[in-house]
């Protein structure tokens, strides 16, 4: 496995792998790596001729306030997992190297997909996916990957990501893998570290919501309003106030007044202790996660 800090060490890496026409993968995260983040590696050592991991907090999707100063960083530790789940090149840049003196672009993906859930103004807001997707297009610049490999856990992520590649008509399939979960169902994030051991307790109770909310449609609930409020009983049962939950369509983020078959995005967040947590559960879908986008 190869380190490089820089785009142009990073072009000047792959480009035996394009001259061949050898699928190259990429999974960008911001580190701290978990079981979710392994599961995304071996997905793409599976499916790719070559593994690329980005390495990057990206100050440009932290609003103020937000806990860019705290954010978990081990890069040892980091490289040492990638290494065992067979990556290829880490690309680890620095701040400078991403936003040169002078920077001044932005990729966005504009209406519903981004004004709501995370986007909400009263939330984290459009310019967090703002953030996103401009670092995520210049990593497929850079990179020119066949596949990117995102979490279901980020299920908003994923939809505005495949927005963008749909609309600037990038040659990259999106690939979004199932949540990866603890023994008591909370999805696994690395704000997780965050929690002392009663909040991590208290945290399950996300994901008891969504399970909750699915139970109820499988009992026969077709108001979103009385599957919500069943989800809601199991975040007021730990005295956790959510950000949202909310049943959306998962092509346009849309709201929905019933469950009738087609895909739902049951999607949660809330404050518990120091960490701001988020989950979903895709209702109605082929396999529990988001679909492409139509």
């Amino acid at each position: 496995m190869k380190l490089v800090r820089t785009a142009a060490e990073l072009r000047a890496e792959l480009d035996p792998a394009r001259r061949d026409g050898r699928a190259i993968g990429l999974v960008p995260t911001m580190g701290a790596l978990h079981a979710g983040h392994l599961s995304l590696l071996d997905a793409a050592r599976e499916r790719c001729d070559v593994v690329v991991m980005s390495l990057f907090v990206n100050p440009t999707q932290f609003g103020p306030g937000e806990d860019i100063d705290a954010y978990p960083r081990d890069e040892a530790r980091d490289l040492e997992l990638a290494a065992a789940h067979g990556v290829d090149l880490v690309y680890a840049p620095d701040p400078a190297e991403v936003y040169p003196a002078g920077f001044a672009t932005a990729v966005e993906v504009s209406g519903s997909l981004t004004r709501v859930l995370d986007g909400d103004p009263g939330r984290r807001g459009s310019e967090h996916f703002r953030g996103v997707t401009t670092v995520v297009a210049k990593l497929f610049n850079a990179v020119g990957p066949r596949i990117a490999f995102f979490g279901q856990k980020d299920a908003q992520q994923a939809i505005v990501l495949r927005r963008m590649v749909r609309d600037l008509e990038f040659p990259i399939e999106i690939e979004v893998m199932p949540t990866v979960r603890a023994a008591d169902g909370l999805a696994l994030s690395s704000r997780n570290a965050y929690l002392d051991d009663r909040d991590r307790r208290r945290a399950a109770a996300l994901s008891r919501a969504l399970g909750a909310v699915e139970r109820a449609v499988a009992a026969g609930a077709t108001s979103v309003a009385e599957a919500l409020a069943a989800g809601r009983a199991e975040l007021e049962a730990e005295g956790i106030e959510p950000e949202y939950l909310e049943a959306r369509d998962t092509d346009g983020l849309d709201p929905v007044q019933s469950f009738n078959g087609r895909p739902v995005l049951v999607a949660v967040a809330a404050r518990v202790g120091p960490a701001r947590l988020i989950d979903n559960v895709v209702i109605g879908g082929a396999d529990g996660r988001v679909p492409p986008t139509e």
